[in-house]
């Protein structure tokens, strides 16, 4: 079975439409190498595309994707840690400033796991251990009575990630010296709109308000 035509039909109109007009860009990409403007990491999901929520350009974000956008604790024992490992290569290699946990609605992987605690589902296969990471989410009552059930637990991800962000010892290090900033965002397919988590909050509120 061949590639689907509509992803064949698709790069011939990425090179004939955007990569023909900067084809210096891409050149000069290729040359100098990458120096992102930040880390993004984000669901896997196909409805949320993080290049076009941004509007970014080719080599404006460094961007990692896994099922429900999660960041695992720091186990330097451990054998393959491939979000792990792109993490160190953004802090350590890149040298990122800014490193954005992007949540979305309707994440079918937080749903899978609010089902199975809900249901008491045993885990099982890959993603069933994954989503084990969320066993301890601390859920803000204010935010289910005001964004809803489902919403709340996609935003205690966003906290749970970030804070396992700082178990990384390089990650930490770089923030306590002011040249890394953490970012949590959750952004609303149906709306299009992005909510930031306010630090000195602890809440999420729209990343365009005054």
């Amino acid at each position: 079975m061949g590639l689907p035509k509509s992803l064949i039909e698709g790069h011939r109109r990425f090179l004939r439409d955007k990569h023909a007009p900067e084809r210096g860009r891409y050149a000069q990409l290729a040359e100098l190498g990458q120096t992102p403007t930040a880390m993004v990491i984000a669901c896997c999901d196909a409805r949320a595309d993080v290049s076009m929520i941004f509007d970014a350009e080719p080599g404006d974000l460094f961007i990692l994707r896994n099922v429900a956008n999660l960041v695992p604790p720091y186990e330097p024992e451990g054998k393959y840690h491939g979000t792990s490992a792109g993490i160190e290569f953004a802090v350590q290699g890149l040298k990122v400033p800014h490193l954005i946990i992007l949540g979305h609605s309707r994440c079918g992987g937080v749903a899978a796991y609010r089902h199975r605690v809900r249901d008491k589902v045993p885990e099982h296969g890959f993603i069933g251990s994954w989503l084990t990471m969320l066993d301890n989410l601390k859920i803000d009552e204010s935010e289910v009575f005001e964004f809803g059930d489902e919403t709340a637990f996609e935003f205690a991800a966003i906290r749970s990630s970030l804070a396992n962000l700082r178990t990384f010892p390089f990650v930490k290090k770089r923030e306590d010296e002011g040249l890394l900033s953490l970012h949590g965002l959750h952004f609303d397919l149906a709306s299009g709109t992005l909510l930031s988590l306010n630090d000195d909050r602890g809440s999420f509120s729209d990343l365009h308000a005054a």
